[in-house]
């Protein structure tokens, strides 16, 4: 089997220790690489090798290099994710430095992208490989310390403060959490991992102290990290003093000590490690034979995993959680000292390129009255993102994946998602390209008076002088129907509003107040935002919530031609496999709400077109929602740019109105 051909991004120091290592592994070889300084490209590339028609100005003429299977990333922090989403989208698996990228849902969406593309991304945490820590588990398996209580791990080197230096840059992504912060906080989850039996183990509690420079990068950090079975971890990092730089595991019996956990053996050089094991107060040295450069493990098992077809590298390597976990932690530990890095500010944050495949499916979009552009038919709920660094990941997706339409309520998180949705908003400058949904008036505060307060917090929040589109959360029976329609049709005089509806209303009331409009010459409500999936809700999500699946109110909505806006439109991932099904609180859940015999059928017909049609049952599910013979909209509710890439092949699905009666139990056969 021929070897893996490697292109590296960036000839910096660490990709001159990989093309130094490269030499040695048996199934990689190097042969291509790219820099944005030609003379620095050129002599890394006499250097090692590297023919002239394999020299590159730029990243993406490497990555579109046909001499290459894959690429190792070594260039600045900030250009990680970037770089990975190029390489990927080229077909080129990856290899990429630690961090992987800045902000933990970066780095989930590489490993999604790896997932679509069936490529390998892995992040490169090369002590990890070393058959160090392979020693370190068969000890920490062996139960010879007992139970584990405590973890001590540092990395801190003394470097003269320079603001033009990568490492006090704030631009440039510098600091000792992002540059050697990774290495403490990745050793405390992988032993942490091995006492569960499991990867990578993920902290209850993370609390972080440090020192900021001038440029808001950390200087010198502390972490304290909790995990199960009471097993602490300390983790620090600095780049402007020298640590102790070593890694103890400290169990009821005794501890277990790696003299050089980063850089096992003796530098570039191939030397044996150390680790010092202390039982019941008896000392003992073990020698970890290390006949190879210290990076040649990471590539020969990142190499080994492409020529097996793998998407993911198994342990003793970093793992796709492993990453996110990881990152996640960085992004804690950040956020608690006060280091935001560019993603995390609406000034600095920019939108990464080639998240969405150019293969995805079409959006497809329905007109509104009131609304003067085209509306998605898929609508992006914003309650889950509390950071604009996590959100605009998934927002700037939606959008290249052709969605315009974002629904938003005043009770979210207080207020807090309204706000960061708000600064994406003004970031990306799309306020009169999308079509935002603010729901207002909540239990208990659902009275008339209330709208126009809350619509005037919500409007502030998101910077907007209006919404495209209002909802009444929920309704209050004890007011006249009248009162909710005048205040609103007060608020769509003054230009604020163009075009409404309610949430959870039944449609007696949606009767009522359609009437009272035509009755006294004002605009009527046009859109009903009720639950309407394919699984009939047994059991109300939350108090006062109405389901629209039942024969009346489809036909009604059939007969009147109102439009709906279906929430939870995939009943909570029931249709989804039971293990990629939503965690959720107790008693919420999709079987909670939905489990029963009639949609356990549903479920199975929906895999029947979806085993004929080439897409999931969930896929089927959410086209079903979209094909009922009325203006329909799904309201969706992806965490991730791979549950955005999971919802488009359902815009392919074609279902006739035989289909439709078929999955909804309607008839017995096709």
């Amino acid at each position: 089997m021929k070897p893996v051909h490697w292109g590296i991004a960036g000839p910096g120091n660490i990709a001159n220790k990989f093309a130094t290592a490269i030499q040695d592994v048996h199934n990689a070889e190097l042969v291509a690489i790219a820099s944005h300084s030609a003379e620095r490209g050129n002599a890394f590339a006499d250097r090692y090798g590297v023919s002239a028609n394999c020299r590159f100005s730029d990243y993406e003429s490497l990555v579109r290099c046909n001499q290459i299977d894959a690429v190792y990333i070594a260039n600045l922090h900030p250009a990680h994710a970037d770089t990975a989403l190029l390489a990927m989208r080229w077909g080129k698996h990856v290899l990429v430095e630690k961090p992987a990228a800045m902000t933990a849902a970066q780095v989930q969406t590489l490993t999604e992208v790896a997932e679509q593309e069936q490529l390998l991304f892995m992040e490169a945490v090369m002590y990890l490989c070393h058959p160090q820590m392979r020693r370190v588990e068969e000890i920490i398996v062996s139960d010879e310390l007992g139970e584990l209580m405590h973890i001590d791990a540092s990395f801190g080197f003394k470097a003269e403060p320079d603001k033009q230096s990568r490492l006090f840059s704030h631009e440039q992504g510098g600091g000792g959490i992002l540059d050697v912060g990774c290495y403490p906080v990745s050793f405390a989850r992988r032993i942490a991992g091995m006492n569960q039996q499991t990867a990578f183990a993920e902290p209850l509690d993370v609390a972080g102290v440090g020192t900021l420079f001038d440029t808001g990068i950390d200087t010198y950090a502390h972490a304290l990290l909790k995990f199960d079975n009471n097993l602490t971890a300390s983790c620090s990092c600095a780049i402007t003093r020298n640590l102790e730089n070593t890694t103890v595991v400290y169990g009821e019996h005794g501890s277990l000590c790696l003299l050089s956990p980063w850089l096992p053996g003796d530098g570039n050089k191939p030397a044996n490690a150390q680790i010092c094991v202390t039982i019941d107060g008896k000392e003992r040295i073990e020698v970890v034979p290390s006949g190879a450069h210290h990076y040649s493990y990471e590539i020969e098992l990142a190499s080994a995993a492409i020529l097996a077809g793998q998407h993911e590298a198994t342990v003793p390597a970093m793992t796709h959680a492993g990453s996110i976990g990881n990152a996640t932690v960085l992004d804690q530990w950040r956020h608690q000292i006060g280091y935001k890095v560019e993603q995390d500010k609406p000034k600095t944050n920019k939108k990464l390129a080639n998240v969405v495949s150019v293969n995805a499916e079409p959006m497809r979009y329905a007109n509104l009255e009131g609304i003067a552009q085209p509306v998605s038919r898929l609508i992006l709920g914003c309650d889950n993102k509390g950071t604009l660094a996590e959100g605009s990941v998934v927002w700037d997706a939606w959008m290249d994946a052709g969605g315009n339409a974002f629904d938003t309520a005043h009770i979210y998180a207080s207020g807090l998602h309204e706000q960061v949705f708000g600064q994406w908003i003004k970031s990306r400058g799309v306020q009169k390209d999308i079509v935002t949904i603010v729901k207002g008036a909540h239990s208990p505060y659902c009275f008339p008076a209330t709208i126009e307060t809350q619509l005037d917090e919500s409007l502030d929040r998101l910077g907007l002088d209006k919404t495209k589109i209002y909802i009444l959360h929920r309704d209050n029976l004890q007011v006249p129907v009248g009162e909710f329609v005048s205040a609103i049709n007060t608020l769509i005089e003054q230009g604020r509003i163009d075009n409404y509806g309610g949430s959870n209303w039944g449609l007696d009331r949606i009767e009522q107040a359609r009437e009272f409009a035509l009755n006294n010459n004002l605009i009527p409500p046009t859109i009903v935002n009720n639950n309407c999936s394919l699984a009939t809700m047994v059991k109300p999500v939350w108090e006062g919530c109405l389901s629209a699946n039942n024969t009346s109110d489809l036909a009604w909505f059939e007969k009147n031609q109102v439009a709906h806006f279906s929430w939870s439109a995939q009943a909570r991932g029931y249709f989804m496999p039971e293990q990629l099904r939503q965690r959720l609180p107790a008693g919420i859940g999709p079987e909670n709400c939905f489990g029963s015999a009639d949609n356990e059928e549903r479920r199975h017909r929906a895999g029947v077109i979806a085993e004929e049609q080439g897409v999931s049952a969930s896929a089927v599910a959410l086209a079903w929602v979209l094909a009922l013979p009325f203006p329909s909209f799904a309201l969706v509710g992806p965490r991730s740019t791979g549950e955005i890439a999971s919802l488009m092949p359902a815009l392919a699905v074609s279902l006739t109105p035989a289909d439709l009666a078929w999955l909804n139990l309607a008839t017995h056969s096709r």
